[in-house]
C-alpha cells in the first residue's frame, strides 16, 4: 500500500457533487492499494499513520502525533498512486489493486485507523467522484510505502 499523509489545519471532501464532509486539524491521507497487497498489513499502516510524530512540540519540532493531539483524519482512496509514468506520457495503472482487494484493503484501513486514538475519522468514498479541499499545515507531507514491510 501506499499512503501520502498530509498535516492539515482542516480540509474537505465533496463526493458526486453532493455531500461534504469535513475535518479539522489532522491529517489527510491518500491511499492507494496495490494488486501484491493483503489485508495483513493494514493494521500496522493505519497505527503507523496515527501515531506519526508530525505536529510541533513547545520547541517547534516535529515529536506530537495526530492520535496525542486529539485531531481528526479523513481518508481517500487513490488508485492512482499506483500510477507509472516511466514510458510515454500516459500513465500505467497495472499494479493498482482491483475490487474486491482495494475495496477490502481500504476499508480495513479505515476500521484499523478508527480504533486508534483518533478523535474522529472521515472518508471519501471509495470508486466516486470526489473534490478534496484542504489547508497544508507547513506544508508537511510524508509518503509511506509499505512493500517491504512484513504484517
Amino acid at each position: 500500500m501506499k499512503a501520502v499523509i498530509q498535516r492539515v489545519l482542516s480540509a474537505s471532501v465533496v463526493i458526486n457533487g453532493v455531500e461534504e464532509r469535513s475535518i479539522g486539524p489532522g491529517l489527510v491521507i491518500l491511499l492507494g492499494v496495490s494488486d501484491t497487497d493483503s489485508l495483513a498489513i493494514c493494521e500496522k499502516l493505519a497505527r503507523k499513520c496515527a501515531g506519526l510524530r508530525i505536529f510541533s512540540d513547545e520547541n517547534g519540532n516535529l515529536n506530537i502525533s495526530a492520535e496525542e493531539n486529539g485531531y481528526e483524519a479523513m481518508v481517500v482512496s487513490n488508485f492512482t498512486l499506483y500510477g507509472d509514468a516511466k514510458k510515454g506520457k500516459r500513465p500505467s495503472f497495472i499494479r493498482a489493486a482491483k475490487p474486491p482487494l482495494s475495496v477490502d484493503c481500504y476499508n480495513r484501513f479505515v476500521e484499523e485507523l478508527r480504533k486508534t486514538e483518533l478523535k474522529r475519522v472521515v472518508t471519501g468514498e471509495f470508486g466516486a467522484d470526489m473534490q478534496i479541499s484542504l489547508v497544508n499545515d507547513g506544508p508537511v507531507t510524508i509518503v509511506i510505502e509499505t512493500d517491504d514491510w512484513v504484517a
